[in-house]
């Protein structure tokens, strides 16, 4: 196919631009969010065993629930009742609560999800209700944190300030999307799967890209425009609540009267509640239910129903709203087959945003894919650095990067490199620090990810790209290493306090941080062989670096 050259340069010029401008905050949250995928191993294999209750049979559930709104009044703003007797699941009933530490009233550092006390709760086996204030892992939601904000701390109106960032950034990464798919439009059947290697290093970087770009498009497609959505949905439904909808109510019926606040001491039994969820949703198993204002105007429970087959709206499970007094099924539009037009749609993104079908098998892709397009942008970042390389003339002194190419690919490897470092020493440093301190383990989480980007990106900057590339693929190589060397600490010297499982999922956490251990220390054995022999004209050579740095410059060389 042929498209005209003046087409094609300004294609390339916003293709060039948009990825630059989004590619640093993408990568993170591409990269986080391939972790999230297996975020309950991941918060499983960090947990201490100590923090758990047994489990309840289902005739003891009615029981249980029943006991806890009458033993915890404050439970009775929102608990979860979880029906499946999952390693991932410390007891059948928890519920949140906040900690407000003297002269704090109102604040949290890090945000009410690593603030939260928990409490769990189960049935002894004399039938009595046994509750425990616990501090759970919260290791997860610091990852899931960072793949919805790219790490990005504050607010902004209200709002996350990271999160509206990822939706400018998901903007600029469909326009990016798009412009790419034109460029490569001429060539794409002839140089579709072509992976040139050679001394042309750019020339094999630019194949890799286009072939995961490629390859991978409909999945980029959609994950562009749903983080855009989910950045924006407050923005979208103001909008569409003044436009169309006016006085009426967007989602629903408003009932006729405000209804009276009943005693939770009241509602119907647990066992009568998931009998209805599951009248209304045969085909599905009702894995947990979340109930939510029990004594206030508006109670429900929301159930999670799960059946692998189905694509559905949550990250595992579609949804079910009941009234816990009147047993009535109030939310069906988030069941698979029951909504309207526009929910069976948005039900669609959602699912594919985030794998949640097909089980196990489809985690492990997206995994892959998440992975595949953090690679992308770094990659992009990586063109960009070298289309912009000064080449040395034959018989001429040898020229001087321009500064914004010498600081563009130290941001890359700092940003890049130190936010999977940062997450691997995080993860390994939860579980020494629960085994050798009482203190809160999730802020330890914020503290080392933070210290451990923050210097990755001051590196980088100091001693230059090339390297620092190599010494951050080390970090990362030693930092994943750490998390098998973990369990192995455990097995052998179990007077640690440290503590290994044996589950599949928890052991799959170990072998694939040891497998990402050796691709990083492979990359870093490479890369210090290429970044030797490299000629000095490029950035990505020690020749360079040891030339390259004028005093008083920012990027120092050691």
């Amino acid at each position: 196919m042929k498209v005209r050259s003046d087409i094609l340069r300004v294609y390339k010029t916003l293709h060039t631009w948009v990825g630059i401008t989004s590619g640093l905050l993408l990568f993170i949250g591409f990269f986080a969010g391939a972790v999230t995928m297996f975020k309950q191993p991941v918060d499983r294999w960090v947990s201490a065993p100590e923090q758990r209750l047994p489990g309840v049979e289902a005739s003891q559930l009615d029981s249980l629930v029943q006991q806890v709104v009458t033993q915890h009044p404050e439970a009775r703003e929102g608990f979860t009742l979880y029906l499946r007797n999952d390693e991932s699941i410390s007891a059948p009933v928890r519920w949140e609560a906040h900690e407000e530490e003297e002269g704090e009233e109102g604040h949290h550092h890090h945000g009410p999800e690593l603030d939260a006390v928990h409490w769990h709760a189960s049935l002894d086996s004399n039938g009595e209700l046994n509750a425990e204030q616990i501090r759970p892992t919260m290791l997860g939601e610091l990852i899931d944190m960072l793949h919805r904000t790219g790490g990005v701390p504050g607010t902004l109106g209200g709002e996350q300030a990271g999160i509206l960032l990822m939706g400018v950034a998901g903007i600029l990464y469909s326009l990016a999307l798009v412009s790419g798919l034109i460029i490569l439009l001429p060539t794409l059947i002839k140089d579709f799967f072509i992976l040139r290697r050679g001394k042309n290093r750019k020339r094999f970087w630019l194949d890799a890209h286009n072939v995961i770009g490629i390859t991978s498009l409909p999945f980029h497609l959609i994950i562009a425009m749903t983080v855009v959505v989910f950045a924006f949905h407050d923005q979208f439904y103001d909008g569409l609540h003044e436009m169309v909808y006016g006085e009426q109510p967007m989602f629903g019926a408003r009932p006729a009267q405000p209804p009276q606040p009943q005693s939770a001491e009241n509602m119907l039994p647990v066992s009568e509640l998931i009998r209805n969820v599951q009248l209304a949703a045969p085909d599905f198993e009702v894995t947990e239910m979340l109930f939510m204002g029990l004594e206030g105007p508006r109670p429900v429970v929301r159930a999670g129903i799960y059946n692998p087959d189905y694509l559905v709206h949550g990250p595992i499970t579609a949804y079910a709203g009941i009234n816990p007094y009147s047993g009535d099924v109030t939310m069906t539009n988030m069941i698979p087959g029951e909504g309207s037009v526009w929910s069976e749609i948005v039900m669609h993104f959602f699912a594919l945003h985030f794998g949640s079908f097909g089980g196990d098998s489809v985690r492990w892709v997206y995994f892959l894919l998440g992975l595949s397009g953090a690679f992308l942008f770094y990659s992009g970042n990586l063109l960009w650095v070298e289309s912009r390389r000064k080449k040395q003339k034959r018989g001429q002194a040898l020229p001087q990067q321009q500064r914004n190419t010498r600081w563009m690919a130290a941001a890359t490897v700092g940003v890049c490199l130190g936010s999977m470092a940062g997450v691997a020493i995080a993860m390994a440093a939860g579980k020494w620090g629960t085994a050798f301190s009482s203190s809160n383990v999730n802020a330890l989480y914020v503290n080392v990810y933070y210290t451990v980007f923050l210097a990755s990106v001051i590196w980088a900057f100091w001693r230059g790209a090339a390297r620092a590339s190599v010494s951050l693929l080390l970090l990362c190589a030693f930092s994943c290493a750490l998390i098998p060397l973990t369990s192995l600490i455990a097995v052998v010297i179990p007077a640690t306090g440290l503590w290994a499982y044996t589950s599949l999922a928890t052991l799959s956490v170990d072998l694939t941080a040891l497998l990402l251990a050796a691709v990083f220390l492979y990359a870093a054995r490479r890369s210090h062989r290429r970044l030797s022999q490299a000629g000095a004209d490029t950035v990505w050579s020690y020749q360079q670096a040891k030339e390259s740095a004028p005093e008083g410059e920012v990027l120092r060389q050691a």
